[in-house]
């Protein structure tokens, strides 16, 4: 997932797209254990992209006020 594509998404959609996400981290770190993947350094990725857009959104609506 793409910056571009977190800033078109509605406020309820990036929660629980979130919520999705750290379910997948979950299931990933699981069989990450069996066979190794690098899925989980993808999805931890897009988790923080998410927050970083979660966080200047808050500031910035702060700021407005």
């Amino acid at each position: 997932m793409k910056y571009k594509e977190i800033t078109k998404l509605s406020e309820t959609d990036r929660t629980k797209k979130m919520k999705e996400l750290k379910m997948e981290l979950v299931k990933s770190k699981v069989s990450a254990t069996k066979t190794g993947s690098a899925k989980t350094k993808q999805i931890k990725k897009i988790i923080a992209r998410m927050l970083t857009f979660n966080n200047l959104e808050n500031k910035s609506k702060e700021l407005k006020k």
